[in-house]
């Protein structure tokens, strides 16, 4: 095997650019990487982009200008996935404009440092075979993701491996989780830079290689669970604008309209959004809510609401009630399951910014925090599993309700509302995410939104039932539970976001205490 070559002088073909040009271009590679994710996910776009950061990582002379480059690159990304949230801060929120892109621009910088570190270290302590220096590559992004996934309480939103739900790496997800297929597709473009810097055989070696990991995920087995029983559903999608929702002259007419559709849907299931009652109970017309518990006192039906739930004394918590027969004989009358992962801001106050939040017009803005493993409502005999709007970005905390003890879910229930963000790219982005939930644990998910997307996703993460979204309506479908355990929700449920990391560190560890430098240079110049 040929060893990677020291960058030519500059000037010379393959050398480092001017540091302005590199920026740019490297700016452009990360918006591309972001626009692989929706509306449609583009595994090869994610790979291409990705490609062009090690090629040009691998050319840079000191760690510093490594650094700056993925920091351009992963500001990029970000800005180019999450600039959605300017919706929310500034039409929503009442940030001033200015604030709001500011806020944004702080944000991705911040997680952005997370990739400028990863793309410094793999310079300095990259070995001399592209082989190895691939495998670091992965474990280095692999590290960044968890980074950005795990510290502040995570925002793993647009992590590498959703770009992959349809492609052969999708094969991965039951095995090793959303981070691992984008350690995998970290370590292919490591592999596809390093080619064009080798000579023509091993150029054509590492092509092999990287060809043969791209199908290796079709070769395993992918049948981890067993079909248990059908439920018919009725998921409600009110189509609410955000500005409205809490207007008093708009809450009588819509929360009519999510009562009426609940009493009358005829399902095994009825699901209605986040927050589809926007009210406590206790704010609610005298015999409203006992009503609606009464209506699925009685037979076979069932139902989930969104809606908030507590006191001044206790606090409040954003929660789903479950209406059954079963659970009107239970505790309080009704299923209870309170939201786990709270967004920063939007459901509670990290200490130091309660003069941020004073700056938007956001209700109910600190919630209290529910348990990580929560019980599953029971219907029919199958076992529904809640979960509120961002929750299912974290695969790890889903799969932490199949550990040991015999009562995983067999179905998955996502309550969303997206109307924070418009009529945005962040609807596609957020069923990707579902879609990887659904393959990770092999469980179908149903999506019961405010304005989209209102779906119903099989085992295999395939949408088969679809409401348009930004319309008023019911999705009504069937959904098939499934038993058993995938390896990723068997190794997640138990030990979360451990064995990703271990490894990781497993592979960078040995590089570091050798020290191994391929390139020379004064790290503090760019």
């Amino acid at each position: 095997m040929t060893p990677l070559p020291a960058p030519p002088a500059t000037g010379r073909p393959g050398a480092p650019w001017p540091l302005g040009a590199e920026l740019l271009l490297m700016a452009v590679a990360g918006g591309l990487h972001a626009f692989a994710f929706a509306p449609r996910d583009a595994g090869w776009l994610q790979l291409a982009a990705v490609t062009w950061l090690a090629w040009r990582v691998g050319l840079a002379r000191t760690p510093a200008r490594s650094a700056v480059l993925g920091g351009s690159f992963s500001i990029a990304w970000l800005a180019g996935g999450t600039w959605w949230l300017f919706i929310s801060l500034h039409r929503y929120g009442g940030l001033p404009a200015w604030l709001a892109v500011v806020a944004i621009a702080l944000l991705c910088a911040l997680l952005s440092l997370y990739l400028a570190a990863a793309m410094a270290a793999w310079h300095r302590w990259r070995p001399v075979s592209p082989w190895g220096g691939a495998l670091l590559f992965a474990a280095l992004w692999l590290l960044a993701e968890l980074a950005r996934g795990v510290v502040f309480t995570g925002f793993p939103w647009v992590a590498a491996g959703y770009a992959h739900s349809d492609s052969t790496l999708a094969g991965l997800a039951p095995w090793l989780g959303v981070y691992g297929i984008g350690a995998v597709s970290a370590g292919l473009a490591a592999l596809a830079a390093a080619a064009l810097a080798v000579a023509v055989p091993s150029r054509w070696a590492l092509a092999g290689a990287a060809l043969a990991l791209w199908w290796l995920p079709t070769a395993l087995p992918q049948q981890h669970t067993e079909p248990t029983g059908t439920l018919s559903v009725a998921l409600l999608q009110g189509n609410v604008a955000q500005d409205e929702k809490f207007a008093p002259e708009r809450q009588p007419e819509d929360l009519v309209w999510t009562l009426r559709t609940m009493v009358e849907a005829r399902a095994d299931l009825v699901v209605a959004p986040e927050t589809a009652i926007p009210l406590l109970p206790s704010q609610l017309p005298e015999g409203l809510w006992d009503g609606l518990r009464a209506a699925f006192a009685d037979g076979e039906r069932a139902a989930l609401v969104g809606l908030p739930l507590g006191d001044p004394q206790a606090g409040y918590t954003n929660s789903v009630a479950g209406l059954s027969r079963e659970a009107a004989a239970g505790p309080g009358g009704a299923y209870r399951y309170d939201k786990h992962h709270l967004v920063p801001f939007g459901e509670f106050i990290p200490p130091g910014f309660r003069w941020f939040v004073d700056l938007m017009n956001m209700p109910l803005g600190d919630f209290n925090r529910g348990p990580l493993v929560a019980p599953s409502f029971v219907v029919q005999g199958e076992r529904v599993a809640p979960n509120i709007c961002y929750e299912d970005l974290f695969g790890e905390e889903l799969a932490a309700r199949f550990g040991p003890g015999g009562d995983a879910p067999t179905v998955l229930a996502n309550v969303s509302n997206i109307a924070w963000f418009g009529e945005s790219v962040a609807i596609d982005q957020h069923l990707q995410i579902s879609r990887l939930r659904a393959l990770e644990l092999q469980r179908p998910m149903i999506r019961a939104t405010n304005t989209g997307a209102t779906v119903i996703i099989d085992h295999r993460g395939k949408v088969t039932r679809w409401l348009a979204p930004h319309t008023r309506g019911v999705l009504e479908g069937t959904v098939q539970g499934r038993s058993g355990l995938t390896p990723f929700a068997w190794w997640a449920g138990r030990y979360g976001l451990w064995p990703p990391l271990v490894l990781a560190l497993a592979i960078v560890a040995p590089a570091v205490w050798r020290g191994r430098r391929t390139r020379g240079g004064d790290p503090a110049r760019i």
